[in-house]
């Protein structure tokens, strides 16, 4: 049983939670993330990017978005509470060295998976600007964590509440214009975000890496459910990625199966609001 030790809700829909678990703690690298079980009893397993950890506390953080019944099940638990189990790290870490400059951009909850990486790039000597996107200002999270190690912030929301009113695709354009153009870009986020990231730098022939976020069972490889096709290949995201050659990423077909269960994703989102009492997100 892992201890929740730390509950902040960041936003109507987004929840932290820093829980106990000394020994991923001390083995987690970036990119990595944990196969979450909240009980044994009526247990979903559910993926979650490790946002941070602390071996000093034997803690992990985890930043997630209320979407269908098991993350409503989670936002609902308190300092105290106790998670079932948490299985981690898991996933291939990302390839950290000195580049030069590395644009990171981060959509939506997508900015909690890119902190940690963006953190190591800064800690390896590269330039690191940060773009960061949301629909609105109230949707923006860990902004003071980003400007802490980024050499150059920008942020992005879709109504102009916050920031730069524009899509995130429109700065990252700009550096790839640069002169030198930047070495590396790393893109995290909702899949046609993703997308788009890539087909921005792909003119441009600067190395995106993106982090997928597909359907997931048991996260060893085994049940299949996460498949993707890179390069014509298939590949599992829990044991070959989570990150991938963005320009090499058949999105589309990985948007159209992300799309399986969106009906009951909706429902039990509804159905959770009512049950749990959980604010609906401000629109």
């Amino acid at each position: 049983m892992n201890r929740i030790v730390e509950r902040v809700q960041l936003s109507s829909e987004v929840f932290k939670m820093r829980i106990e678990a000394p020994l991923i703690a001390e083995e987690r690298k970036p990119g990595q993330f944990l196969i979450v079980q909240i009980d044994t009893d009526f247990g979903e397993r559910i993926p979650l990017t490790i946002a941070d950890a602390d071996p000093a506390s034997g803690t992990v953080t985890i930043i997630f978005q209320t979407v269908g019944s098991t993350t409503h099940r989670l936002a609902a638990l308190k300092e105290g509470d106790h998670i079932a189990n948490l299985l981690g790290p898991l996933g291939q870490p990302t390839h950290i060295e000195r580049f030069g400059t590395v644009v990171c951009v981060g959509g939506g909850i997508g900015v909690a998976p890119l902190y940690p990486i963006a953190s190591g790039m800064k800690r390896a000597g590269n330039r690191v600007v940060v773009i960061m996107g949301a629909r609105t200002k109230e949707l923006v999270i860990l902004e003071e964590e980003m400007r802490a190690i980024a050499d150059e912030l920008v942020v992005c929301t879709d109504d102009g509440s916050y920031g730069r009113k524009a899509l995130v695709t429109e700065p990252l354009a700009e550096w790839c214009e640069r002169t030198p153009k930047p070495a590396l870009a790393v893109a995290i986020g909702p899949p046609v975000m993703m997308k788009f990231c890539a087909e921005t730098t792909r003119p441009f022939g600067i190395h995106t890496v993106v982090s997928l976020n597909t359907i997931m069972v048991d996260g060893t490889g085994m049940c299949g459910g996460c498949r993707v096709s890179v390069g014509g290949e298939t590949k599992f995201v829990c044991v070959d990625g989570p990150e991938f050659d963005g320009h090499l990423v058949d999105f589309d077909n990985m948007i159209l199966r992300l799309g399986s269960y969106r009906a009951r994703e909706a429902d039990a989102h509804h159905k959770c609001h009512l049950d749990l009492a959980i604010p609906e997100a401000k629109r």
